[in-house]
């Protein structure tokens, strides 16, 4: 049931979308079946609300289900009411945004039932990449529901609701007050399944509505507002702080500080998020080195790899933010660290959207390679006058490279010093990745905004092709 009882399905869409803009769709739908005790229950609008609205004067389509009837659990008709929003907003280019408080799938209706899952989740695959999905978990999301978050773009919980596919209960070895997987706080921290946790239904209702007004409202629509009170040039003083923090780096050059996050709680070594640029919504991903450490993990490139390719489909322009060291060395990363920041390269290669990237601090080894470099397709790559660019850091190339020297020598340090300021000059330092080509130009960090925006305007009009195949494979 819900964890929410007191709110009904039709006062979360209420609270959700504009006062009196909402328009319901199917409200007199209910279920065909009356085997298994079923006749002998009212089951209104069976179960789920459907229908459509404006957010901010921006039309979407949403369904909001109805734990006092029969749990909330779907069955036929149900999922028919579902896949009807979906085919709508398919046709009017629109998100869909789906409220879920569900007790999974209807046993009384079995196999209609399963089959109304297959419906919903071939509707949302069809609506992938098209219109943005959201989903928003207010009590209960188990078994085959979970998998509707899962296909969508966006999901949010509020602290209390539950996602699972198995219960902690059911998981071997395991119960729920030892380990509950099932949280919303283990879940965000965890799986990567969730963008935000938040203690109210209107903080994520709140969270939804802002969502709603960065995004484009499909993949042909732009997502530039015309509209930026902040100073274009403005300088960011002490921005060379920030190669630590890049999250506020991305704060500081928005415009007006807005940056909406995205899976805040997991993988914390990459930040994703929105931040706005003279009005434009643009997507950015950065090493957060302060809160993590300056290796990639597999949760982080997988987390980033998902967010590039979202905003590759919807046409949002990428921001890099580089301050990257290495890979995290333990046998957990190493079985799926290669696969995984393989599809952040092929993701960010593939991307043809307009691509900048920033070397903040260290740009080292391969990871440099993975984070969007001139190499792996960024249109343009700038660097702060003290970031660095090279296979590794200096100090550890010398001690390679001059090993037998160094076992030899009566001062070890002096020497390591000595090649190491010769290797950073010649090979690791901004001005010499930038006299290589691989950095376009070396940028003020305290100008970064104004850059920035300059490039993206640059970009406004790129085109791009691929070779022609029906999709990539990895």
């Amino acid at each position: 049931m819900s964890n929410s009882t007191n709110v009904s399905a039709r006062e979360r869409i209420n609270s959700l979308l504009d006062d009196a803009s909402f328009v319901e769709v199917g409200g007199y739908v209910t279920a065909r079946s009356t085997d298994f005790n079923v006749q002998n229950q009212e089951n209104p609008a069976d179960g789920v609300v459907t229908g459509y609205g404006v957010i901010e004067g921006n039309l979407v389509y949403v369904y909001s289900q109805d734990a006092s009837v029969l749990g909330g659990a779907i069955g036929e008709m149900h999922a028919k009411k579902i896949a009807n929003i979906y085919d709508m907003a398919m046709k009017m280019g629109a998100p869909v945004i789906g409220l879920i408080d569900c007790a999974g799938l209807r046993l009384q209706e079995a196999t209609d039932a399963l089959y109304g899952f297959g419906e919903i989740f071939s509707k949302q695959t069809m609506a992938s990449g098209v219109i943005p999905q959201i989903t928003a978990i207010f009590g209960n999301c188990g078994g085959g529901c979970a998998f509707i978050p899962a296909l969508s773009d966006f999901t949010y919980m509020t602290g209390s609701a539950k996602l699972f596919v198995n219960s902690p209960n059911a998981l071997e070895g395991n119960y729920e007050e030892k380990c509950d997987t099932a949280s919303a706080e283990y879940q965000s921290r965890n799986t990567g399944n969730v963008d935000g946790v938040f203690e109210t239904e209107a903080e994520v209702l709140g969270q939804i509505r802002q969502l709603v007004t960065i995004l484009p409202a499909n993949n042909e629509t732009e997502t530039w507002s015309g509209q930026c009170d902040d100073d274009l040039n403005r300088v960011i003083a002490g921005m060379e702080g920030y190669k630590d923090d890049l999250r506020s780096a991305l704060i500081s050059m928005s415009d007006s500080n807005f940056f909406l996050e995205t899976k805040k709680d997991n993988a914390k070594s990459i930040v994703t998020g929105f931040i706005k640029l003279n009005g434009a919504t643009v997507g950015c991903v950065a090493n957060q080195a302060m809160e993590g450490n300056k290796n990639l993990c597999v949760g982080c490139v997988t987390k980033a790899s998902e967010f590039v390719e979202f905003c590759d489909a919807f046409e949002i322009p990428l921001l890099t933010l580089v301050n990257v060291a290495g890979f995290k060395n333990c046998e957990c990363n190493e079985k799926k660290i290669a696969k995984a920041a393989a599809k952040l390269i092929y993701n960010y290669t593939n991307a043809t959207v307009p691509k900048v990237t920033v070397l903040a601090g260290e740009a080292f080894g391969t990871p440099a390679l993975v984070m969007c470099s001139k190499a792996t397709g960024a249109d343009i790559v700038y660097a702060w006058p003290n970031a660095k660019f090279s296979t590794m850091d200096a100090k550890a190339a010398v001690q390679i490279m001059y090993a037998d020297e160094l076992s030899e020598a009566s001062d070890k340090d002096k020497l390591i010093n000595e090649k190491a300021a010769l290797f950073t000059e010649t090979q690791s330092s901004a001005m010499a990745a930038a006299k290589r080509g691989y950095v376009d130009d070396i940028i003020e960090p305290d100008a970064t905004r104004k850059r920035v925006i300059a490039a993206f305007e640059m970009l406004y009009t790129k085109r791009e092709d691929r070779p022609a195949k029906k999709h990539g494979t990895v």
